[in-house]
């Protein structure tokens, strides 16, 4: 019996190698992800290490990771196995962001210069207590039970706040996180990055017909390429969109020291409008053309807090920039559960905040407007129900919608907005039942 076990040794050895080597070029990116996770979650929200490890960093692959982080350095540092070491530094205003070894961090240190003066309203369109207010056509013990249900410990919700014409109807929190915990909104960064070129075009600073000036544009099917094709993820450009594997969008978000490059770089595989391919590229290159709107890096920075952000209260928000000092639209915007919901109830009230309109009231059919071969379940940087895909949620509702079930629903027929956050998506977290048992304590 020992001797075939040492025979076996040798074999199990080579297995285990190849195993490695062919996982090898992965192990970047699972330590990419867990040291930039663990850094922006204790540096903008300031969870613990444990919680961050426990949750966050717990998915498959990346809970492979021994992540650490540097207080006093404001540094996250991961490795798998004790390979391939990754950090990312925070930097004041900017975020964390991941260090590759090719470009400087020192290239691009300002801050935005923020204006957070208090509104003196009550929340949501201000900073004072929300009034408590009853609601005889809701039933709030049926609203527990829908609540009860979407707190259940597979569904891994972490936050929900329910807004119903303009007062909170719901609002609750999982053990560790409150009214003021930052929530990393993922791809729900896409529609606030749409929302700053609605506004952008209102101010008459763009129009989002015009083309947009990719390299060699007039040298190919680049030339036809329009900022509104972008906004639709439907500008033929190439793009892999795979988070399980070495791809496009994990290369970009892991790797890339300017992300807004990412998708530019990418070939023409159809022309404008013929296919519809989700990509996060699109958004950062997006982002990217954006800041060459401005005349200044320092504008730039100012722009989203200054015209949006700051504008509506939402303070605790968080726009993080790569290495090349572009926001990162794609991906990392980070706002506590409450300024969330501002940002849905700026959309219910079709851009107008306290009286001053912050962008066209055609802008909200404009990203809420089907876009060709999405079946009805795009439009331009948010997503639609417009073909039914939840059957028992109106069709008018749209929402911005992030990595692992973060939500901001707007229901324009039902003058409601509902926040979620959490760690699951479907089909752990069930958006049509969640939104279905909420719309029905309410006669």
């Amino acid at each position: 019996m020992n001797k075939n076990i040492k025979r076996l040794i040798p074999f199990l050895v080579v297995i285990l190698l190849a195993v490695v080597v062919w996982q090898y070029p992965k192990l970047n990116l699972i330590s990419g992800f867990a040291a930039k996770s663990t850094a922006s979650s204790i540096y903008i929200a300031g969870r613990s290490l444990s919680s961050v490890t426990e949750n966050d960093n717990n998915v498959p692959l990346v809970k492979l990771a021994k992540s650490e982080y540097n207080v006093s350095e404001k540094k996250g540092m991961a490795t798998v196995f004790g390979l391939m070491e990754r950090e990312a530094v925070c930097r004041e205003g900017l975020g964390c962001v991941l260090i590759n070894g090719e470009t400087d961090i020192d290239l691009y240190t300002q801050s935005p210069i923020r204006l957070q003066r208090k509104i003196a309203l009550p929340y949501p369109f201000g900073h004072e207590t929300a009034l408590d207010t009853l609601f005889e056509n809701v039933n709030y013990k049926q609203l527990k039970k829908a609540l009860d249900h979407v707190f259940s410990d597979t569904v891994r919700t972490r936050t929900v706040l329910v807004l119903y014409k303009d007062h909170i109807l719901a609002e609750r929190y999982k053990s560790g996180f409150d009214q003021s915990t930052p929530i990393l909104g993922w791809s729900m960064t896409k529609s606030i990055l749409a929302t700053l070129y609605g506004i952008m075009q209102y101010q008459g600073k763009l129009s989002v017909t015009e083309p947009a000036p990719l390299p060699s544009s007039q040298e190919d099917e680049r030339k036809d390429i329009t900022l509104n094709h972008l906004l639709r993820m439907q500008s033929g450009l190439a793009w892999d969109e795979d988070y399980s594997t070495i791809s496009d969008v994990t290369e970009m978000l892991f790797m890339e020291s300017n992300m807004a490059d990412s998708q530019a770089k990418k070939k023409v595989v159809a022309p404008p409008t013929e296919i519809w391919n989700y990509s996060s590229g699109t958004s950062n290159l997006l982002s990217g053309l954006m800041r060459t709107k401005f005349d200044t890096y320092q504008n730039y920075l100012n722009f989203p807090y200054k015209a949006l952000i700051d504008k509506i209260g939402m303070h605790s928000m968080i726009l993080e920039t790569d290495l090349a000092g572009n926001f990162v639209g794609s991906s990392y915007g980070w706002a506590n559960t409450r300024d969330w919901g501002r940002f849905g109830q700026l959309y219910l009230h079709t851009g107008n905040w306290n009286g001053e309109q912050l962008f066209d009231p055609n802008w909200v059919r404009y990203v809420t407007t089907p876009t060709i071969h999405s079946d009805g379940v795009y439009g331009a940087h948010f997503w639609l129900n417009a073909n039914g895909k939840f059957p028992d949620v109106p069709r008018d509702m749209y929402s911005a919608n992030g990595y692992q079930g973060q939500h901001v629903f707007i229901i324009p027929s039902r003058d409601i907005v509902i926040v979620r956050t959490g760690l699951a998506e479907e089909p752990q977290f069930n958006t049509n039942t969640f939104i279905k048992e909420i719309l029905g304590a309410i006669q």
